[in-house]
């Protein structure tokens, strides 16, 4: 019995909005902004600084930032909220945090790596959606994005996910082995949502692992 849906997704392929409306439709617990606030107030830090680091490695700046505090004098003096938050510490606290997550179960989680963190969880259906860069365009464009900053978005976002992927779970994005479904949303996201809940009510009995 499935317990934990995961929706991994490429940048504007409508994975955010696919999955609220699986939540509802299961009655289960929707964990998309609401798990970066939880990882936030895990780690002391502000939403903001949390959603700098999702699924994203350090860039230059952050990395030298890390290797200065580190270094201080006064580093050594413990205070409290003081240790700086990267994407380390992310990937550590958000481990801790969908571990809880999945132990009281009913939930759909949406990207920050939850299909890796739980790859070994038999009760976790994993489920990625892609779709054709002019859907991608498309839809961002309808939720008000200009055309360049949709494209500046699309062109940078999943080569981050690429990077952040590899460095901390030494994988290739998407590691196709890991999912039980991957779907075109161009389809459409109600024939989206029905694949996704048919496949899982069939394959309860069969989870696939990596």
């Amino acid at each position: 019995m499935y317990r934990i849906m995961t929706i991994e997704r490429e940048y504007g392929s409508g994975g955010g909005e696919i999955a609220c409306e699986l939540s509802n439709r299961l009655g289960w617990t929707l964990w998309d902004h609401a798990l970066t606030e939880e990882i936030a107030k895990q780690a002391n830090v502000e939403c903001s600084t949390v959603e700098r680091c999702a699924e994203r490695v350090d860039g230059t700046f952050q990395r030298l930032v890390k290797v200065f505090w580190r270094g201080s004098y006064e580093r050594s003096i413990p205070l409290p909220g003081a240790e700086p938050f990267d994407t380390d510490r992310f990937v550590a606290v958000g481990q801790q945090v969908m571990e809880k997550i999945a132990e009281a179960g009913n939930c759909v989680i949406v990207g920050r790596g939850a299909p890796y963190f739980l790859r070994q969880h038999a009760d976790a259906f994993h489920v990625f959606l892609y779709a054709p860069h002019a859907e991608k365009r498309n839809r961002l464009l309808k939720v008000g994005k200009s055309e360049k900053e949709a494209e500046e978005l699309l062109d940078t976002i999943d080569r981050d996910r690429i990077t952040f992927v590899k460095r901390y779970f030494n994988a290739d994005w998407p590691t196709r082995c890991l999912y039980h479904l991957m779907i075109n949303t161009a389809v459409g996201n109600e024939n989206v949502i029905s694949t996704i809940l048919n496949s899982m009510r069939s394959l309860e009995s069969l989870p696939i692992s990596c």
